[in-house]
């Protein structure tokens, strides 16, 4: 699959939860649930002071905007702008702009916590990348980066690799 980015659409004010719905149910008609991945009103918690009663509310953080995480493709350009109630993507002219992670981050959409199941002595196979097809034991594993480091033999000598957890299987 290629990379999936987030995107920013625009939609007539107070339509955003009626274009999320009809969207998500376009996405699971069409089955295009492996290219486009999530469609988002962002909402915030505000505390409302009303007749001396301070009450929780759901505020939406942007009015006229939703979040659609997605991989850019005719396809699913097509189906996100001729959804009902959206005016177009945000970007320069018809050429929509992806948020940066950095961007995503700062809006409290931090990227999800990759488990290892990967074990020390465990050994993989390389799918992805220069090393693609290399067989290697794993030498050691850094959870934080979310690489491991196996050890492959290079001009007759050993020689340690590291590699991201999604560039390896098991054997």
């Amino acid at each position: 699959m290629a990379d999936a980015k987030w995107y920013v659409v625009h939609t007539y004010s107070g339509y955003e939860n009626k274009v999320k719905v009809d969207l998500e149910k376009t996405i699971e008609n069409r089955k295009l649930q492996d290219q486009i991945l999530e469609v988002s009103v962002p909402m915030l918690e505000v505390s409302e002071l009303k007749n001396g009663v301070e009450k929780l509310a759901d505020r939406k953080m942007f009015p006229g905007y939703v979040l659609i995480h997605m991989v850019m493709n005719d396809d699913t350009w097509y189906v996100v702008r001729n959804t009902r109630g959206v005016t177009g993507f945000v970007g320069p002219g018809s050429k929509p702009v992806p948020l940066s992670d950095a961007e995503m981050e700062a809006l409290g959409f931090a990227r999800r916590e990759t488990i290892s199941s990967y074990e020390v002595g465990d050994v993989i196979v390389v799918t992805g990348g220069a090393w693609k097809d290399t067989i290697g034991a794993i030498k050691s594993i850094n959870e934080a980066k979310k690489t491991l480091t196996i050890s492959v033999e290079m001009f007759g000598r050993e020689t340690p690799v590291e590699l991201n957890f999604t560039e390896v299987r098991r054997k």
